[in-house]
């Protein structure tokens, strides 16, 4: 058989045997591969078939839900974060507290400054202000004179107009400045109502024109006075204007 022709049969003949070869390594490389990830115990995992419970615990290996744990790790973050958020809270709080007890007592502090302040400044005054001197009552003679005057102050403050000498000349004319002269003869004694007192003044015009604060006794002097210049200045405009019997 030609060299060429021998050649090419036994380069077929290598290849075939390199190729047996190849094939028989890789199902060795196969096998080795099932036998190392197989379990342990009797139980075969077929292959391409989804493996059951019992095969997965076999393993020793266990899952775990990593959706779950991810929203754990997140639920545990905003618990912290709100502790922490709640901690600031409490914190800003109690500063504010203290902030406001200091300022009340700066407050009280200043106020009772100023209490002190004042009640200085109000002894200063006082111990500057001179006493007061007591303003004695005003006093009046027991007699015509005081009676006249004593009336003329309570005219004013009333405001009865008539003058000293006004009264002083009616009077005299009416009773000679007898407090207790009566008239028992004229028309007003025949009525049973007889003019009284210094100024001759009836019962009945005593107790019209009778002026607050002065003694409701008719024989009064300063009474009777106020009581008939009180009716003068009604019916004449003022005891001045009074010349004769009125």
């Amino acid at each position: 058989m030609p060299m060429n022709i021998l050649n090419r049969a036994h380069s077929r003949q290598l290849t075939k045997h390199h190729k047996i070869a190849v094939a028989g390594v890789a199902a060795l490389g196969t096998a080795a591969l099932a036998f190392s990830a197989a379990p342990s115990s009797a139980d075969t995992v077929t292959t391409g078939a989804p493996a059951t419970t019992a095969q997965v615990a076999a393993t020793g290996t266990v899952l775990q839900n990593v959706k779950g744990t991810v929203t754990d790790q997140l639920a545990a973050k905003n618990i912290k974060l709100d502790t922490l958020a709640a901690q600031k809270k409490a914190a800003d709080a109690a500063a504010a507290k203290q902030a406001a007890a200091k300022q009340a007592a700066v407050d009280a502090a200043a106020k009772q400054a100023a209490q002190e302040r004042a009640a200085t400044a109000a002894a200063g005054r006082s111990a500057q202000r001179l006493p007061m001197q007591p303003v004695a009552a005003k006093t009046y003679a027991n007699n015509l004179d005081g009676w006249i005057r004593q009336a003329l102050d309570i005219m004013k403050a009333k405001r009865i107009p008539g003058s000293y000498s006004g009264l002083h000349r009616n009077i005299m004319r009416e009773s000679s400045g007898n407090p207790y002269a009566i008239n028992n003869w004229d028309i007003n004694a025949v009525n049973g109502i007889p003019s009284k007192g210094l100024l001759q003044v009836i019962p009945p015009t005593f107790q019209a024109y009778h002026v607050p604060g002065t003694s409701w006794n008719i024989y009064d002097p300063v009474a009777n006075i106020t009581a008939a210049a009180n009716y003068a200045a009604h019916r004449y405009g003022s005891i001045d204007n009074v010349n004769s019997a009125y």
